[in-house]
């Protein structure tokens, strides 16, 4: 772990003024990302400036009639918010799959949109990595890649998004705020994360001298027919190998609205709009909802080891929407699915 010099600011403004002046530094909230990148050499910034104590931990009711998430709400806090329960429960749910209890009473929001890939050839510094140093190569595309991406790959990366919660707030199309020198702006969420392209050592279209103070959720939320479920090599603390978020409105046996997102396939949390679409004003039944895993996983592409997830993912989407539409969604306490 390199030496690094250490500031805590006060304000957002002397947050932000901070990072201007130190293009090397790295905020730090809760820190269960990033620190333990520090600790094996892959991140190495020169200064850490430390945001836990700036007045970004609240969840409040926006003028809108949806939520205003603080960036530093723990993610403990956040899964058991009475609001977010009652209004957004795949975002509870999503929330209580993900980590251990020990790491969610630490991590917080905004960090969570920005967790980098659990990658083993990322982690691995005496192995070549486009995502850690560009031009370097892809050890993943002809190795051990049992975890890494079948949809929105590129030749440079096929790396995932290990997030949860980010999962669940695609499903609730959020938007996140951010603030940096040239002001503050609003990031619809689809645009956030991005996919590798021939630059997958960016994550997001954050500025790398922005701040994520704040994630909102618009009024829906979906808190009848919803789930989020998880599948995994093992029920306690694992990273998804395919996750999906449905939140669907019915009318009798009818699906009025419907949106699914897939978790540990992509560079990013995957929507597709087409799929969506084609579950719109379509009786809620094994048959539709087959036809739309077929199409939001038409372009899925396998690289040896991890080829099983194109089945693995489709079997998913299908027993996922099942469970929205049953209004009985995935249980975080017991884990099996239903």
């Amino acid at each position: 772990m390199i030496p690094f010099q250490y500031s805590r600011a006060g304000t957002i403004a002397d947050a932000v003024r901070e990072m201007a002046a130190s293009p090397d530094a790295k905020f730090v909230a809760g820190g269960t990302n990033l620190i333990d990148l520090m600790r094996i050499d892959v991140e190495r910034p020169a200064q850490l400036i430390d945001i836990s104590r700036l007045p970004l931990d609240k969840v409040e009711e926006n003028a809108s009639g949806g939520l205003r998430i603080g960036a530093l709400v723990r993610n403990a806090d956040l899964a058991y918010h009475a609001l977010v329960e009652q209004r957004y429960p795949v975002l509870s749910s999503a929330l209580l799959a993900g980590a251990s209890a020990q790491l969610r009473n630490m991590a917080s929001a905004g960090g969570n949109l920005l967790q980098r890939t659990r990658c083993s050839y990322f982690y691995d510094i005496a192995t070549p990595c486009n995502k850690r140093e560009p031009g370097s190569g892809c050890s993943a595309i002809g190795g051990l890649n049992r975890m890494n991406a079948i949809l929105g790959t590129s030749e440079a990366c096929i790396a995932v998004h290990p997030s949860d919660m980010c999962v669940a707030l695609a499903v609730l199309e959020a938007t996140v705020k951010v603030t940096g020198p040239r002001g503050e702006r609003v990031i619809a969420f689809a645009e956030f994360h991005r996919l590798p392209g021939d630059s997958p050592q960016r994550d997001t279209n954050l500025g790398a001298d922005e701040l994520v103070t704040a994630i909102e959720l618009p009024r829906r939320g979906f808190a009848a027919h919803y789930t989020y479920l998880k599948i995994r090599d093992r029920l306690s603390y694992a990273f998804a190998l395919v996750s999906v978020a449905v939140g669907l409105e019915l009318e009798g046996d009818s699906i009025r609205e419907a949106r699914l997102a897939l978790g540990g396939v992509a560079h990013k949390p995957w929507r597709d709009v087409q799929a969506e679409a084609a579950l719109r004003g379509r009786r809620a039944g094994e048959a539709t909802f087959a036809q739309a895993a077929d199409l939001l996983l038409r372009e899925a592409k396998g690289f040896g080891h991890n080829t099983f997830k194109i089945d693995l993912a489709r079997r998913a989407i299908v027993r996922a929407l099942s469970q929205a539409a049953r209004g009985t969604p995935q249980s975080q306490s017991n884990k099996k699915i239903a």
